[in-house]
């Protein structure tokens, strides 16, 4: 659930900054891997016993370890995320195969190398939003470990064209306005479905599959919560923790008419990109 967005191209994982919390996200947002939300996106992976699937942005675990118990003993599924934190939490939490890896360039450790070109599955939830860097990179990196049979298949959900309207443009505001500038600190991918559908037809991918899901999602807390989640160490990584924490309470000010409800409670509209793309023979 989290990629390597904020990160310099040239380094390497072992260099730079968990910017992720575990402990943080599932506080904030633990809405992401909730059944009610998953359910869509798994359907359409229908992974079933026996496969390989290779779990993309895996962050804690908790889908991972679900379709661990799908594909049984005669299965395997592997979970890479860049955040070391997030693969020790999900190892914790019992996935069995898990690596550090920026997405946008994948590379297997020796141990699990033997996997790579052998999966029936590559699988990704709220996590390729955050590969802005190099979004072709990620689908380059699934063909890369997919099977060559003309089976192989990319399934996923992420945060497409319209996603946090209104709150990603409250954020640009207050950047702009304190003298930073937003289109850097934006760490956010979000397509709309024609301009990733090119992107995976341009890797010899058939989509099966691709729509924009409009989704209101109440959040646990308030929206400084989410933002420290979500924007702190990207969109407000260059402020001092007071002037961050000024900026956050104004956006959430700016926010609140149309995300705060008479009760208090928080809502973000997500618009979610869902795809199934199947891999040519041919590619």
């Amino acid at each position: 659930m989290t990629s390597n967005t904020l990160s310099n191209a040239n380094s390497t994982n072992a260099e730079v900054k968990d910017k992720w919390s575990a402990e943080l996200y599932n506080k904030n947002a633990s809405f992401v891997y909730s059944p009610a939300y998953t359910s869509a996106v798994l359907s359409l992976l229908d992974a079933k016993r026996g496969e390989r699937i290779l779990d993309v942005g895996c962050g804690s675990g908790d889908i991972t370890v679900d379709l661990q118990n799908v594909v049984g003993e005669d299965g395997v599924v592997v979970g890479t995320d860049f955040s070391r934190d997030m693969i020790e939490k999900s190892k914790a939490n019992g996935v069995k195969r898990a690596f550090v890896a920026d997405a946008q360039a994948l590379e297997f450790p020796s141990d699990l190398q033997p996997f790579s070109g052998t999966f029936d599955a590559i699988f990704t939830n709220a996590a390729l939003h955050w590969c802005k860097r190099d979004p072709l990179g990620v689908i380059k990196s699934a063909k890369a470990a997919l099977k060559k049979d003309g089976k192989g298949r990319f399934v996923g959900e992420f945060g497409g064209y319209l996603n946090c309207v209104g709150l990603r443009g409250a954020i640009h505001t207050v950047l702009r306005k304190r003298g930073y500038d937003p289109e850097k600190l934006d760490p956010w991918y979000f397509p709309s479905t024609q301009d990733y559908q090119s992107l995976l037809e341009s890797e010899g991918f058939e989509v099966k599959h691709i729509s924009l899901n409009p989704r209101i999602t109440p959040l646990p807390g308030d929206l400084v919560g989410w933002q420290q989640t979500f924007c702190r160490e990207s969109c407000f990584a260059d402020m001092s923790d007071q002037e961050a924490d000024e900026a956050m309470k104004e956006v959430q000010d700016l926010c609140r008419v149309d995300c705060q409800d008479a009760s208090g409670n928080w809502s973000i509209m997500y618009v979610r990109l869902r795809f199934v793309a199947v891999l040519s023979e041919q590619a």
